[in-house]
């Protein structure tokens, strides 16, 4: 597998992919993507996997606070669960913040969604208390040394 920032080229297999993440995760436009690409291709990381894209994190660094980074939307294609990409993607974006000093990864998920709350079950992750009335469950994970799984706090 390997683990690569999503690139204008890319943009047509990441739309794609996403689909299949109906209804939780909402296909946008093409020009979103591109700027995606364009302006945080480091926080936005694909799984290639004999060529092909099975996996990616679509995430933002916040210009409020620049010690958190939000975890939009994160989709591995269903014929490759359960097999480490969700991990990489997210352990990626880990590494990234670490590097720029950030403090916080955190994402929403929505309660019915079952498949992303076993990947975070996985992963550790465990569920804060909040609740948006939009954004769905808040999941905080605090950025722990570099290579090291991210965990809530």
């Amino acid at each position: 597998m390997i683990i690569t920032p999503l690139t204008v080229d890319r943009i047509p297999d990441l739309e794609k992919l996403l689909a299949l993440g109906e209804p939780y995760i909402r296909l946008r436009g093409s020009s979103d993507y591109w700027l995606y690409a364009t302006l945080f291709a480091n926080t936005c990381p694909l799984a290639i996997i004999d060529g092909q894209v099975v996996g990616s994190v679509i995430a933002f660094r916040s210009q409020v606070d620049p010690s958190e980074i939000y975890l939009q939307d994160v989709m591995t294609h269903p014929s490759h669960r359960r097999q480490g990409v969700t991990r990489a993607l997210v352990e990626e974006v880990h590494r990234q913040g670490a590097l720029w000093g950030c403090r916080r990864l955190f994402l929403t998920s929505e309660p019915d969604n079952h498949v992303a709350h076993r990947a975070w079950l996985a992963l550790g992750v465990q569920q804060r208390s909040r609740r948006h009335k939009r954004a769905g469950r808040v999941r905080d994970l605090r950025l722990q040394g570099a290579g090291e799984t991210p965990r809530s706090v």
